[in-house]
């Protein structure tokens, strides 16, 4: 058991938030405003716990079943728990059963009070972690969008509720950086998801690039695969071309964030890029220079 691991299972709370040091994205940059970091890390932490739950990545010991009324022993029953947790949620919005049960929704409670925040979002998050569970394949790309619209558009809306920033059109080119980020998490994880047994690339553009299965367990990737990564690193480059804008929409230290999100989905399909598309022996990395010079072309509004 990792120390995190180790936190988690005494403190819940605090060991779910300790994972935002860990992912591909600013979660809460030192820059922005106590008050935002503050409700932007209350909604990390409802997003990350979802997450977990869907994926079986709670710590051991069953602290967050016990907290969801879940007994122990089903704590590892996905769907239960996501039933679970979407209940607690709808104390957030004033169930009538009194306050929220886990600590990391109440931590959620003065956030949705003090931003007038709604529960589709988060509603969209569990049911992306619902279908996680029956869905591990996707026919068409179209199919693959529905799913971003759930798994990853509802986090970028919040991230505009949040600071008091929406609009339709932000919203609109939100959704589409938003889309894009999730589609190269899943060109990056393409062997951790196949392990999970999901493959998040369309089955028809799977067929064109004569590409099965098998093929995305071999240690490293063939030619059909590596033309098949590119395609698809292409589309969702479109996409945070067309989000782009976005961050030229709005001022101060929610444009450095902003530009951060585009700048580190720009730095990563780079990184896959310079591996020559082959994302299979690991997620191809890329570095905080590439990250940096990616994030001043995205100010500068030149990309």
């Amino acid at each position: 058991m990792t120390a995190t691991d180790t936190a988690h299972a005494v403190d819940p709370e605090r060991g779910t938030l300790a994972k935002a040091a860990d992912e591909n994205f600013p979660v809460a940059p030192f820059f922005l405003p106590r008050a935002w970091r503050t409700d932007l890390m209350a909604v990390y932490g409802f997003a990350r716990l979802v997450d977990d739950i869907g994926d079986g990545d709670l710590a051991p010991g069953g602290a967050d079943a016990r907290l969801l009324g879940v007994p122990a022993d089903r704590a590892d029953d996905r769907l239960l728990m996501l039933d679970a947790f979407e209940e607690d949620l709808r104390r957030v919005f004033g169930g009538s059963d009194g306050p929220p049960r886990h600590p990391l929704l109440r931590r959620l409670v003065p956030t949705v009070r003090r931003r007038a925040l709604t529960p589709e979002p988060f509603l969209g998050l569990i049911a992306a972690n619902r279908q996680d569970q029956l869905v591990a394949r996707y026919e068409t790309y179209d199919d693959l969008l529905a799913y971003c619209e759930l798994s990853a558009n509802p986090v970028g809306r919040l991230v505009l509720a949040v600071t008091g920033t929406s609009t339709p059109e932000r919203i609109r080119r939100s959704d589409e950086i938003c889309t894009a980020l999730q589609i190269v998490e899943h060109l990056q994880d393409v062997a951790e998801d196949l392990a999970r047994d999901r493959i998040y690339l369309p089955a028809e553009d799977m067929k064109r690039f004569h590409v099965q299965e098998t093929d995305l367990a071999a240690p490293t990737a063939d030619a059909s695969v590596r033309a098949l990564i590119a395609y698809e690193a292409a589309r969702a480059r479109d996409l945070l071309d067309e989000g782009a804008p976005l961050v030229g929409s709005v001022h101060g230290r929610l444009r450095l964030l902003l530009a951060g999100f585009v700048a580190g989905g720009r730095a990563a399909l780079r990184a896959i890029a310079e591996a020559d598309h082959d994302v299979l022996p690991g997620p191809p990395k890329s570095g905080k220079v590439h990250l940096l010079r990616e994030a001043g072309v995205v100010l500068r509004g030149e990309g």
